[in-house]
């Protein structure tokens, strides 16, 4: 039997009933054996039958195969490039995490917000690059044209300063201010960046007070206690008010002072080498590429931004303001000034006497009837301590929920409103304004200290006991200092513009290595000067007939573009600190505007530049004496101002249009759009 099985196999001989057919099996196992063969090549070319490891002759199923029937063998196929690729892809990722991660840690992102800045400076620059144009370019062009190019470009921009944060936001909002100098859809987007801006945890608060006061703890710092212990004064967690840099948390301190302390955002230290950094790079490209003298202005700014990041300087600016103020006696008892506690403040933590008053854009509340009482003012009013608040509800409030981040302990102190809550302080907006104006026109022209942020955030109104408004302002980080040469020949060319003197007006922009002074003119009266020769505005508007609108549009921007480089013709020379000045007075007049124009600032502000003059000490007698009779001339000369003033306030009262400030900004915003520009100044409505 065993020698049997091992014979090869052969089918049976064909069945006598069918001739040339085997048996079932035998056929079955000729299929299989036929199937196998053409499927893994079991036969050779010559037919005959392969061995079951591919050797021709007969079929052996358990004869092993000679080494030298199996062929050479052949190497392991190697992945070579596949496994370096995979490396190279593992050590980038490796190093790109470790990159970010660091970048995260250390910098705040800064380095990620630079890059992100490159990224959208270089799209926008190709942008304009290739569609500022008068007809758009075929395929690629936008059908909306130059309008729809500054649209979108304006809404990537205000996308990446939100995005970014800290100091990009006070560029956004430096930008926001300067509205004669950018095309409508830039100003609208910007108009949205006075928003509130999203507060830090408890956590990195508590983290910024320990490195700045040496390892103590916030309790041991302002002494204050957030279990409810006796003698120990209370500090809200929450923030009462959050903006791009810092944020505000209300505190009442052991011996009964209530306080605001102003505490840095941690990552701001962090950031504001890139941001400055990348600020410089992109401004140096554009001014490059665009052909415009803007880089000379990056240093001042930049010097400007860092200081205001330095709360130590903020004092040292607020300080001096209110001794300004309280040695002028225009101002003394209408403008105050929060003192600062300096033992309780540092580089990033700023801590003053806490203020209780109405801001400014809140202008129902400031008009709104008095019901606090005949011969009482506000809470706080002269820096009057504040009533205490029921300290053993606060302390029965801590003891119950004294790990709770959204306590609510400072009193509100409302009842001057009344009981319906209608009531307001019941002053003036001609007091607010005349007070703000005076505030603003001293710094200029007679003190050279100027506080370049007024805008309606950082400026409170309290009622006075006599029912006169007072003028709390804060937030000092942003000032310039002007020296006595720059601040008289400011004073002069403002006076100047009002009698219309294009004489000293030349000589004085001459001086400031300025060429366009009909704009410059123009520019710093936040109205069309009218008493120029008119060259610049004939140059702006002439031989334009026969273009299309999109033509016309192209080339009056371009014109505007060599305005700009005129007005910055000598970057030398040129006066950096204008840029802040001209922002104070756009600010200033804003604030006016939106009050609804009550008083007539031009010549407010004119009266101011005049008397400065021969007020100022640091002149001799000889010419103090003359500027004192030039000003006693100029003041008959100004008094025709005001037949203009009370004509447009008859028309306001009679329905008939609006105030002198608006009527002044719709006849610039004509003359602007003649010369291709659009001027969007409702910067502080909504």
């Amino acid at each position: 039997m065993a020698a049997r099985m091992l014979r090869p196999w052969a089918p049976c001989p064909p069945s006598s009933l069918f001739p040339g057919r085997h048996c079932c099996q035998c056929r079955r196992l000729l299929q299989t054996i036929r199937y196998r063969a053409s499927t893994a090549g079991a036969f050779s070319t010559t037919g005959r039958l392969r061995n079951t490891y591919g050797a021709a002759g007969p079929f052996e199923p358990l004869r092993p195969p000679s080494p030298s029937s199996l062929g050479a063998p052949r190497a392991a196929r190697s992945y070579h490039r596949t496994r370096k690729w995979g490396r190279r892809l593992l050590v980038l990722s490796v190093l790109f995490g470790a990159a970010y991660v660091a970048d995260r840690q250390i910098y705040a992102s800064g380095v990620a917000r630079s890059l992100r800045t490159f990224g959208l400076g270089v799209l926008v620059a190709l942008d304009y690059k290739l569609n500022f144009r008068p007809e758009p370019l075929p395929l690629i062009g936008s059908k909306g044209g130059i309008p729809e190019l500054h649209r979108r470009n304006a809404e990537r921009l205000f996308d990446l300063l939100r995005q970014n944060g800290g100091l990009y936001l006070k560029i956004g909002q430096a930008i926001a201010m300067q509205s004669a100098l950018l095309p409508p859809e830039f100003q609208r987007m910007f108009a949205r960046m006075f928003d509130d801006a999203p507060q830090d945890t408890w956590e990195e608060v508590e983290t910024v007070i320990r490195e700045d006061f040496g390892g103590r703890s916030v309790e041991e710092v302002f002494g204050v206690s957030f279990a409810g212990v006796e003698g120990r004064g209370v500090l809200e967690r929450t923030a009462r008010a959050s903006a791009s840099v810092a944020q505000v948390h209300w505190a009442r301190l052991p011996d009964g002072r209530e306080v605001a302390v102003k505490i840095q955002k941690p990552e701001i230290a962090k950031q504001i080498g890139w941001d400055l950094w990348a600020f410089k790079v992109v401004t140096k490209v554009y001014t490059a590429w665009f052909d415009l003298p803007l880089y000379s202005l990056v240093p001042f700014i930049s010097e400007r931004l860092m200081l205001e990041t330095d709360f130590e300087n903020e004092a040292k600016n607020s300080e001096l303001m209110r001794q300004l103020v309280q040695d002028e006696p225009a101002l003394r008892g209408r403008v105050y000034v929060p003192p600062v506690y300096h033992e309780l403040s540092s580089k990033r933590v700023l801590t003053t006497e806490w203020i209780e008053g109405i801001r400014l854009w809140d202008k129902d509340a400031l008009t709104a009837p008095w019901l606090g009482g005949y011969g009482r003012g506000s809470p706080g009013v002269h820096g009057a301590q504040l009533d205490p608040p029921d300290m053993d509800a606060i302390r029965r409030e801590l003891r119950e929920n004294p790990y709770s981040n959204t306590q609510k302990l400072k009193p509100e102190r409302t009842e001057w409103r009344g009981p319906r809550g209608k009531g307001g302080l019941g002053v003036s907006t001609k007091d607010v304004m005349t007070t703000m104006i005076d505030l603003f026109s001293a710094q200029i022209f007679k003190w050279g200290v100027v506080h370049c942020d007024p805008h309606p955030g950082n400026i409170f109104i309290r009622r006075l006991p006599n029912g006169k408004p007072e003028l709390v302002l804060i937030d000092h980080g942003l000032y310039v200092y002007m020296s006595d040469k720059f601040r008289r020949e400011y004073g002069v060319f403002w006076k100047s513009l009002m009698t219309f003197d294009n004489k000293k007006i030349a000589e004085i922009t001459a001086e400031w290595g300025i060429k366009a002074a009909d704009l410059f003119a123009s520019a710093t009266l936040m109205r069309p000067y009218e008493g120029g020769d008119e060259n610049f505005k004939n140059k702006m508007l002439g031989s334009l007939d026969g273009k299309t609108a999109g033509e016309r549009s192209y080339e009056m921007q371009q014109r505007m573009k060599q305005g700009i480089r005129d007005v910055l013709a000598d970057e030398d020379r040129w006066p950096k600190e204008l840029i802040f000045i001209g922002r104070n007075m756009r600010i200033v007049q804003g604030n006016n505007q939106y009050m609804g124009s009550p008083v007539n600032r031009v010549k407010m502000m004119g009266e101011w530049a005049s008397r400065s003059l021969f007020e100022d000490k640091g002149l001799p007698w000889r010419d103090r004496a003359a500027n004192a009779w030039r000003h006693l001339l100029f003041k008959a000369v100004l008094a025709m101002t005001d037949i203009a003033f009370y004509f447009f306030k008859l028309r306001q009262w009679l329905g008939k249009g609006g105030g002198m400030e608006d009527e002044l900004e719709a006849h610039m915003k004509v003359v602007a759009k003649e010369m291709g520009v659009e001027l969007q100044h409702d910067l502080f409505e909504g």
